[in-house]
């Protein structure tokens, strides 16, 4: 940006009067471009691919990020998606946080795409989560219903505190309790954003590494959460079929660390 014909600072502050000209932008791409990245196929079938999605990595474009996601993978991998999200999330029925892991879906044919879209939203498909926490759960077992909605000092969060927003179903089974940490099992009925991190904040408990719901720092780049298996219908027959995602091996190791003295955790067999 040049102020009169000088360059200036962001700071600057305008007096008025001054010329501004200003070097527009380049435009984003109109639709996803293949990129040759690593991909984990855990299961694929005519109409359906299931990838272990690596925490860090975002799963189309969008905010500004334009290249490096799972989308851009996937259309150097596999050639040609579902279009029925359009040309900047081809194939993606559902999505998972760029700090979270684990099995995600995609849809290879438009009518794969609305069956799969169909069960989610009539809540036929079975999500299972890993998720570590800070503190101790009360109960065993549970069941949150808050409602989620945008919060509305901090856009960038969703709050379960508002008393109303969108309908949510999250369930947690305490698998292992540590002393200052809880790992858990938890199956989601609905797929809100940021669901399972929201919830469990409202609980007090937030997910180890999730700064932006109140957990402290710690020496986990990432989110302690994984999507560990998804169950749903073969959109060509009908039968169920199950894909598992074993939990990563740098959560492997923190789990084994917040463990110490005691027997090693092998991860669940769901």
């Amino acid at each position: 940006m040049l102020v009169n014909g000088a360059a200036e600072k962001r700071s600057y502050l305008l007096k008025g009067s001054e010329r501004i000209h200003v070097e527009p932008g380049e435009l984003p791409p109109l639709r996803a471009a293949p990129e040759e990245l690593p991909v984990d196929v855990l299961y694929e079938d005519s109409d359906v691919v299931a990838i272990n999605k690596p925490a860090g990595m975002v799963v189309h474009a969008g905010a500004g990020r334009h290249a490096g996601t799972l989308v851009n993978a996937l259309l150097h991998r596999f050639g040609k998606l579902s279009a029925v999200g359009g040309e900047l999330r081809p194939g993606i029925v559902h999505r998972l946080d760029r700090f979270t892991s684990g099995v995600i879906l995609v849809a290879r044919t438009d009518a794969a795409h609305r069956k799969l879209a169909e069960q989610f939203s009539g809540r036929q498909v079975e999500k299972i989560y890993l998720a570590l926490v800070h503190g101790r759960l009360r109960a065993d077992h549970g069941t949150i219903t808050k409602p989620i909605a945008r919060d509305p000092v901090h856009r960038t969060r969703m709050t379960a505190r508002l008393g109303h927003g969108r309908h949510a179903i999250t369930t947690y089974q305490v698998l292992q309790r540590f002393h200052q940490f809880t790992f858990l099992e938890v199956r989601i009925g609905t797929g809100r954003t940021h669901q399972i991190r929201v919830h469990l904040a409202s609980l007090g408990n937030p997910v180890v590494g999730d700064k932006l719901y109140g957990a402290p720092a710690s020496e986990l780049d990432r989110y302690f959460l994984h999507a560990h298996r998804i169950t749903f219908a073969s959109p060509s027959s009908g039968e169920r079929i199950t894909v598992t995602a074993p939990l990563p091996p740098e959560l492997q190791q923190f789990l084994a660390a917040v463990a110490g003295p005691q027997p090693p955790i092998p991860s669940p067999q769901l």
